[in-house]
This record gives C-alpha cells, structure tokens and sequence, in this order.
C-alpha cells in the first residue's frame, strides 16, 4: 500500500472538496478537444472492445475470432502489441485543434483496459514498454502547452476491475467450448486483473456493479491516478463516473480529487485551478467539482458550469460509424454555451495516429466558422434566458438527434454589455426578430458578425433586425447586439 500525503487546503471529504470553486479558465473556454485513442482503436470496430471480444456471440468477438484467432490463443495483450501509433504528430494534430478553436485539451491517459497511456513505473502495461514505445501522454501534454492551451487527462479505471471481468470466461459453444480465454493465464494478470468474483458465466453481455467493493482495487486506483496527477500535474482530470468508490465509505476518490487540487494550489500561490469533473448528480457529491453529462445536454442554464463530452462517432476509431457534421457539432456547441456549459469534443484517431478525411473537413470547417463566430462563444457568460423559440434538444439517455431548428430559434450569450444573439436557421425573409429584447434592453447597435453593422428597430414585437441575403458564415450565424450601459 502507498501512502500519499495532504498538503494543502483541501481535506479528502465531501466537506472540503465541496468549497470547490471553478476557475476562470474554464468558464471562458467553452470548448476542449478529446484524444479518445489507444489500443482499443487497433481494431477499428469502436468502443469496450477490449470487453466485447470475450463475449461470445458479440459483434467485436466475431471479428476478432475471424481476424486474429480465438481469444484463448489470440487476447487483448495481443492486441496491444499490435498498436504502434507510427504516424503520430501531436505538433501537428494540435495545430488544427487550436485553430478549430480548443481552449483545452484532454488525452486519455487510461481506458477501461487497464493499458496506461504513459510510461509508468507502477504498471508495466503501457505505451512507453509495449505497442508504441512512447509516453503519449508526456507528448500531448507538451505540444498542448506549447501552444498555451489547458491540459487535461481522462481515467476510466475505477470501473475496470468488473468490466473486465469477461476476459476470464469460455465460450459455451463451438469449436472452442470450455476453453478458457487468455484472461485466466496468470502470466497477464496485472493487465487482466484478478477480478473473478465478477464472472458469471453465461452473464457476460451485464455490467455489474461499475465500482467493486474490493479494497485492494481502491488503493491500486488511487496509486495509479496519483501517479498521474504528480507526473503531468493536469489543469483538468476527467473520470468516467462519479466520485469513486465514495458510496461504499472508502475515500479513494476524495483523496484523489483532494491531491489534484492541492497539487494545482501549491503551483498557483496557494489557490486552485484545476477542474475535475464527474457524472453524478447526487446533490451530496456534485459540488466536488464540475458536472459531466456524457452524450447529452441540459434543457436551461445551469447555476454553476458544467460540460458535456460527446464524439464525432464512437469514442475508439469505427470504420461502421456515421459522424455528426460540422454543423451539427457547432449547434450542440452553441446550445450548451448558452446554458453555461463547455463542450469537450472527442475526434476518433484512426491507430496509427492520424486523422481520416472527414475529421480533418470537421475541424476545418469548425476553424471556418471559429474565426467568424468565435467571439460570441469565447469569455462569454450566459444571458438571462439561454434562448427563445419552438425547438429544443431532446434530452433522452444518449441520444444526440439533430434538432430541425426554425428561423425563429435563437440561442444567447453575453460579455458584458453586448448580446450574442445565434440564428439557428437563416430565414429566408431576412428578417429576424428576437422576442426576448424589451424597450427596456435599450439597444444602441447590431452587428452580423463577420459582416458588420445591419439594419435594426426596437419595435414592440421585440428587436427586429434586417439581414443580407445569405450568412458569412456557412453554419449558424450570430449578431452581436450591444446595449446601453447600465
């Protein structure tokens, strides 16, 4: 057992790790870059493949039997072999990351693999000894601040003691009835964790409990993501969940979280700038630091800042996957900034490392629209209402269904005395009028961005305003409407 030492003014307790407050960094950015990737992307057959190829029957097990061989002879340490990351530039990745306006970045330091993305010294089974022989982690970290934006690292590694209990079945049926999957070799135990107390046989395709009580895997998580905050010392740290292992009355969690933020205050005059953020809404554990809502939103402003994570496609590279388009990545970024929220937006690398030519349209398009329209997302804060109109997103598990927004629809923000009114369609009679604005806003002038100044009336219906003929913008455009001074 290691022991990690408190300095600072946070405590591990709820209490303590509740004064939290977000910095300034984060409200301001509103939009970060994910590197979702490792050797789950070798396959090119999307997310939890590392668990779905010893599910007997699964779509991810039948290619791989098919494409490497069984899992009792062919596992997922082979697969890690198999990563090379051989065309990887983070120089240049994070070029196009900055100019498609990123604020922050944040890699994955550790999936649900137990595969660390980092050279290590407490587990051999990462990036710098196997696969790719590099510390990716350390390299993304340097080319981010590099170029001045935040850095962030994600963990997905409380929940891996269960989920990755499949490695230690065999299959029911076929020519391989009985025999066990690699998983029960002790040779791979580190990497395939002695987790058996979680497989049952026949009841591969459940997730069972998403936290272990096994006492041994919380001092094992707090090591590892000790390591990691002390090694890159990261402005955000992201878990795949809520706080860990707090409902069983163990503090792991809270000690990690505690170290995170006393470790940013000593490198900050004594006061913390470091987010992490988590997915419960139990009033008791949220204010612990900023909410996440995986693949979905929030229906109207939130008193404290949040973020949503979402992806182009799956989280790993899928060669099967659709992706959303520019302009529906720039919508969901515009709705959640309206109602104080950042968006964090993972682009799928394929495993070599690069980017296919659909992501590399997106973030072009985004860059496009960035040096329009930027003004209106970055530094601002949210209006009084967050938008008018008849549409709104649906809120519904992880459906992110494009809206089929009307000219009618507008989504606000503000800085200082200046209203940023987004027209989520352009309307064809080029005249946009936004209910929202009273006599009472006092406008004193309205500008398209990207354009200039338009034509505009205070009438009683609200602010009616007079367009050209199409958009600078090839997505949604924005007005900037300045008031008087109050």
């Amino acid at each position: 057992m290691t022991t990690h030492p408190l300095n600072g003014p946070f405590q591990p307790t709820v209490e303590s790790l509740s004064t939290f407050e977000v910095p300034e960094w984060f409200r301001d950015a509103k939009l970060g870059i994910w590197a979702h990737w490792g050797p789950q992307s070798v396959p090119r057959l999307g997310d939890w493949y590392a668990r779905h190829m010893y599910r007997e029957g699964s779509e991810q097990y039948r290619h791989h039997v098919r494409t490497y061989g069984h899992p009792s002879r062919f596992g997922y340490k082979d697969i890690v072999a198999l990563w090379k990351a051989e065309n990887f530039d983070p120089e240049a990745l994070m070029d196009r990351y900055v100019a498609a306006g990123a604020r922050y970045f944040v890699a994955l330091a550790v999936h649900h693999d137990n595969f660390l993305n980092y050279d290590s010294a407490l587990h051999r089974w990462n990036s710098a000894k196997v696969g790719p022989g590099r510390d990716l982690v350390a390299e993304w970290r340097e080319a981010a601040l590099k170029r001045g934006l935040r850095f962030g690292i994600s963990e997905h590694l409380g929940a891996s003691f269960s989920w990755f209990a499949t490695n230690k079945g065999a299959d029911q049926a076929g020519p391989y009835k009985g025999v066990p999957y690699d998983g029960t070799d002790p040779a791979y135990e580190d990497l395939y964790l002695p987790n058996q107390e979680h497989y049952r046989a026949g009841d591969e395709a459940v997730q069972h409990p998403w936290y272990t009580s096994n006492a041994w895997w919380h001092q094992r998580w707090l090591d590892l993501v000790t390591e990691m905050i002390d090694r890159f010392q990261p402005d955000l740290l992201y878990t795949d969940g809520s706080l860990p292992f707090e409902s069983d009355g163990h503090a792991a969690g809270a000690r990690a979280v505690a170290h995170l933020y006393n470790t940013s205050a000593a490198a900050h005059g004594g006061v913390n700038q470091a987010v992490y953020t988590q997915k419960t809404r139990d009033p008791n554990l949220v204010r612990v630091g900023v909410l996440d809502v995986e693949r979905s939103q929030e229906p109207d402003i939130r008193p404290d800042p949040w973020q949503t994570d979402t992806c182009v496609g799956n989280w790993f590279y899928d060669s099967r996957c659709r992706y959303k388009t520019p302009g529906h990545v720039l919508e969901i970024l515009v709705d959640v900034v309206a109602k104080n929220g950042n968006l964090l937006l993972n682009i799928p690398l394929r495993p070599d490392g690069t980017l296919d030519d659909e992501c590399s349209f997106l973030l072009d398009q985004m860059a496009r629209w960035m040096s329009i329209c930027g003004e209106g997302i970055f530094g601002t804060r949210p209006f009084r209402v967050f938008g008018e109109g008849p549409s709104r997103v649906v809120i519904d598990g992880f459906r992110e269904d494009r809206v089929d927004w009307t000219p009618q629809d507008f989504r606000f923000t503000q800085r200082g005395s200046t209203v940023y009114a987004f027209l989520m369609r352009w309307p064809s009679d080029r005249t946009a009028l936004i209910r929202t604005f009273t006599s009472a806003d006092r406008v004193r002038s309205v500008r398209l961005l990207g354009h200039g100044d338009v034509e505009w009336a205070q009438v009683e219906e609200g602010l009616r305003v007079r367009l050209p003929e199409t958009g600078p913008a090839e997505e949604l455009n924005c007005l900037a409407i300045q008031r008087a001074a109050r």
